[in-house]
C-alpha cells in the first residue's frame, strides 16, 4: 500500500500500525497536525473491509480534526484513531486497554476520545493504559464526559445559523428536517429540533433507534434509502461520512444542509455541486466541534459544564462568517472554511490549491 500516493493523505505527520496478539487488536492512528497542539480526535470501531478501506479513513478523519480543532480555536491538533472490528470476538476490556497502551506509545502525540463504536465506559477502559484519553465520565458541573449531546447542541445551533442565512427564518417552527441517524448525536438533534417545533423525518439502519425518535419526538420514519431525498427544508446526515456525492446530489431536495457527520463531502470539489443547486452547506467540522471543545475542556482541566456550553455558543458566528464569506467572494462555504483551518495550520500553500478544484 502506498500511503504517500493516496488522495487522502495530505503532508501527514505520523501514520502508525498497532496490533496485540492477545486481543487482536488491529489498530491505525494517524496524525496529521500537531502544530497547534497534541493531536486529538476519537477513537472509531467499525468493520472495514480491508485495512485500505481503514487508512482511507483514518487519514480523512485525522485531517478533518486538524481543520476542526484549528477553526474552534483549540489547543490541539488533528489525528483519529481506527479500530478494525472483528465481529467473532466482539468488544472487551482488554481489547480497550491494548489500544490504551498503543496510544500510549506515542507519548502524549495524540490524545484520543470516543467515536462511532466507541463509549464512555470504553474510554474508562482505554484510561487504564494511557492518561492521553478523554471523553471519561465527570463530576457534576464537571467539563467533560459523554461528548455526544455537546456536539448535538453544536450542530443545532448551527443549523439554526444556517437556517436563518439561508431560509431567513429565525424561528424553527415548521422547518422540515430530515435526520440521517439517530444514534448518540442525532438522538439529540432531534430532541432539541422537537422542542422548537421542527417537524421530523428520520432514518437508521437499526429501527429499534428510528422507534424511539418516533414514539418520543413525533418524527416521521423514512426508509434508510429514501431520506436523502427527503422533500424537506434541512437535511441533517449524522451517520457516516462521504454521502453528498455526485449519486446523492441530483436527488436532494432540502435548501440547507447541517448535519454532525463527518467528511459528508465524498470529494472537495462537490461543495460546487451543492452551491450551483442553491444548497448552503455548513462545513462538518465547524458545524461538529462541540464534542471536541467538551473533550479539551476536559482534557486540559479546570473547566466547568457552564464552559464548555459558552464554547459551544459561538459555532454559529463562525459559520454565519464562512456563508457571509463564500457569498462575498463567489465561493464555497467548504472552500473557504478549509482555506482558513489551513491558514491556521500554517498551511496557506495547499489553501490556495484547494480553492483551485472547491
Amino acid at each position: 500500500m502506498e500511503i504517500f500516493d493516496l488522495r487522502e493523505f495530505d503532508a501527514h505527520e505520523q501514520v502508525v500500525f498497532g496490533y496485540d496478539a492477545a486481543t487482536g487488536m488491529r489498530a491505525i492512528i494517524a496524525l496529521h497536525s500537531t502544530t497547534l497542539g497534541p493531536a486529538a480526535g476519537g477513537c472509531r470501531l467499525w468493520p472495514y473491509a480491508s485495512t485500505a478501506e481503514a487508512v482511507a479513513d483514518v487519514l480523512r478523519l485525522s485531517r478533518g480534526m486538524s481543520y476542526k480543532n484549528a477553526m474552534a480555536d483549540l489547543k490541539f491538533g488533528g489525528g483519529k484513531a481506527v479500530l478494525i472490528a472483528d465481529g467473532r470476538k466482539g468488544k472487551t476490556p482488554e481489547l480497550f486497554e491494548a489500544f490504551g497502551r498503543f496510544v500510549d506509545s506515542l507519548g502524549g502525540r495524540y490524545v484520543t476520545a470516543e467515536d462511532v463504536g466507541t463509549t464512555t465506559a470504553d474510554m474508562g477502559s482505554v484510561a487504564r493504559a494511557t492518561r492521553y484519553v478523554a471523553g471519561l465520565g465527570r463530576a457534576p458541573g464537571e467539563a467533560g464526559g459523554d461528548p455526544g449531546p455537546k456536539t448535538a447542541l453544536g450542530v443545532f445551533l448551527g443549523l439554526k445559523a444556517a437556517v436563518k442565512f439561508r431560509l431567513e427564518r429565525s424561528e424553527l417552527a415548521g422547518v422540515r428536517v430530515a435526520v440521517q441517524g439517530v444514534g448518540g448525536v442525532g438522538y439529540h438533534l432531534c430532541r432539541m429540533l422537537a422542542a422548537e417545533g421542527a417537524t421530523l423525518q428520520v432514518a437508521d439502519v437499526r429501527p429499534a433507534a428510528v422507534q424511539r425518535v418516533v414514539d418520543e419526538f413525533g418524527a416521521t420514519a423514512v426508509p434508510v434509502e429514501e431520506i436523502l431525498a427527503a422533500d424537506v427544508d434541512v437535511l441533517a446526515p449524522c451517520a457516516l461520512g462521504a454521502v453528498l456525492n455526485a449519486a446523492s446530489f441530483p436527488r436532494l431536495r432540502a435548501k440547507v444542509v447541517a448535519g454532525a457527520a463527518n467528511n459528508q463531502l465524498a470529494q472537495g470539489q462537490d461543495g460546487s455541486a451543492l452551491t450551483t443547486a442553491g444548497i448552503l452547506y455548513a462545513p462538518d467540522y465547524v458545524i461538529n466541534a462541540g464534542g471536541i471543545i467538551s473533550v479539551a475542556r476536559e482534557y486540559y482541566g479546570g473547566a466547568t459544564e457552564a464552559q464548555v456550553l459558552e464554547d459551544i455558543q459561538h459555532i454559529p458566528q463562525r459559520l454565519t462568517e464562512i456563508f457571509e464569506r463564500a457569498r462575498r467572494e463567489g465561493r464555497t462555504t467548504n472552500a473557504v472554511a478549509d482555506q482558513m483551518a489551513r491558514e491556521r495550520l500554517g498551511r496557506p500553500e495547499r489553501a490556495r490549491a484547494h480553492q483551485l478544484v472547491a
